[in-house]
């Protein structure tokens, strides 16, 4: 049996339950939220706009085909990093996964009954989060996982709502992991291509299980074949890891939810970072008193983040120095945190940190994201804050009116005058509700980084 065909068959005998599709709703909602607010970014108006232009987007809303659709609401879905993240995969299911079962219904003109539409998504998170954390991390240090990933987690909930056969699925699985591509070298300039990972990964899987629908074959063994995904892409891959635990919770259980709109390598010091600012407010000391700060961190997170001086908002929100120093100074992080303003008030702070890799982090990596930060004073005196997980971990979790709060605020700033319905909607289907339409916006006449929305 191929590794392919094992994963079908572990997915497919995993028993859904109703907290599994109570806790699917939210990460729906969460990225259906990033979709509609990542419309009024800057790549996000542009991904809009391109899609008007090529037929895509009409009056009664998406209009391409399934896999072009799952395109556009792809990219929309990572354009403002703040969605979701599995830790020990390091890839961002909901931006590939949540895509689906919208694109499908758009493209057939049909709604697609709540529950059939949540356990696509859970589906897909599983094949996606299991391939991730397969792939080593010399994979990630050239690849970037949701790209590459993606693919089979789409292709997998695809799949479920075409309805197809653990055969025609292989082929689906097939087909989408020969398109799996995504580099990061987009970082060296913030070039957009992220977004078009997120988008292609989603389009890629999409397509192969539509293709899959006509016969169209895929490889069998395109994970563990000479010439297959592993092997080409994974130096260091532990195939090993896709069956193990075939009886734990839904791999959705295991993803975080972002508070915050950075690289999730940031947030373990964003969060220290907030905790120093209250802290320092009690004891009634000014930054003007901080000589210097150390921030550790896994290797990971400084391969990506170390950025002393970012030059634009996307690059700020892959530095480790400025989200810091953004915590320190403001004492909350949103969109505005990120933008010329904000970067150029928190300079001297950033010229304050020092970064390191903390041993003990890096032995904890991927299954612990952590981070450690020490706040020296002028006087001498130290002020450290540990972090073992960050806020929105399964560890520390947000609550239920956390996540919906977050994703009113994302709605709104994308347009939505009136956001509980749509809320309440999706958070329906765990009742047998529809998939609601998705209110995305036609056009984009104005664009702006969104400000915080108490």
């Amino acid at each position: 049996m191929s590794l392919s065909h094992g994963l079908i068959r572990l997915v497919r005998s995993k028993p859904v339950e109703q907290s599994d599709l109570e806790r699917a709703t939210l990460y729906v909602l969460d990225a259906a939220a990033n979709m509609i607010a990542g419309a009024r970014s800057e790549p996000g108006s542009r991904f809009i706009d391109w899609a008007r232009q090529h037929g895509l987007l009409g009056p009664d809303g998406l209009a391409g085909d399934a896999g072009r659709n799952a395109f556009v609401l792809g990219a929309l879905a990572h354009c403002l990093e703040v969605d979701d993240l599995h830790r020990q995969s390091v890839t961002h299911p909901g931006c590939v996964v949540a895509p689906v079962p919208w694109a499908i219904a758009s493209s057939n003109h049909q709604p697609i009954e709540g529950r059939r539409a949540l356990t696509a998504v859970l589906h897909g998170f599983e094949a996606m989060t299991r391939i991730g954390r397969c792939v080593g991390s010399k994979h990630y240090k050239i690849w970037h996982n949701t790209a590459t990933c993606g693919p089979f987690g789409s292709a997998l909930a695809a799949a479920y709502l075409f309805e197809l056969d653990d055969k025609s699925t292989t082929d689906a699985l097939g087909n989408a992991g020969t398109q799996a591509a995504g580099l990061w070298e987009f970082l060296e300039t913030g070039a957009m291509s992220k977004h078009l990972h997120s988008g292609r990964a989603s389009e890629a899987g999409v397509t192969a299980a539509s293709l899959a629908c006509h016969g169209i074959t895929g490889a069998p063994l395109i994970l563990e074949g000479t010439r297959g995904f592993f092997a080409a892409m994974c130096p260091d891959a532990s195939p090993e890891l896709l069956m193990t635990n075939p009886d734990e919770p839904w791999q959705i259980h295991a993803t975080s939810l972002k508070p915050w709109p950075s690289c999730r390598h940031t947030h373990p010091a964003i969060d220290a970072g907030l905790e120093l600012h209250r802290l320092m407010g009690e004891m009634g000391v000014s930054n003007d008193a901080i000589s210097r700060i150390d921030v550790g961190a896994y290797q990971a997170a400084l391969d990506l983040c170390d950025r002393p001086n970012p030059d634009s908002a996307y690059a700020a929100k892959f530095s480790l120095q400025h989200c810091v120093a953004a915590a320190l100074v403001f004492g909350e992080i949103w969109f505005d945190a990120f933008d010329t303003p904000a970067r150029e008030q928190c300079a001297a702070m950033r010229a304050l940190i020092h970064l390191e890799r903390d041993d003990a982090l890096e032995a904890r990596y991927p299954q612990s994201w952590g981070g450690t930060l020490v706040v020296t004073l002028s006087d001498g005196e130290k002020i450290r804050m540990d972090r073992t997980d960050a806020k929105g971990d399964p560890e520390l979790p947000l609550a239920t009116e956390e996540i919906t709060a977050k994703a009113a605020k994302l709605l709104a700033w994308g347009g939505v005058h009136d956001p509980q319905p749509f809320i309440d909607a999706v958070l329906a289907m765990a009742e047998g509700g529809d998939l609601p339409a998705l209110p995305l916006p036609l056009s984009v006449s104005e664009t702006a980084s969104p400000k915080f929305i108490d």
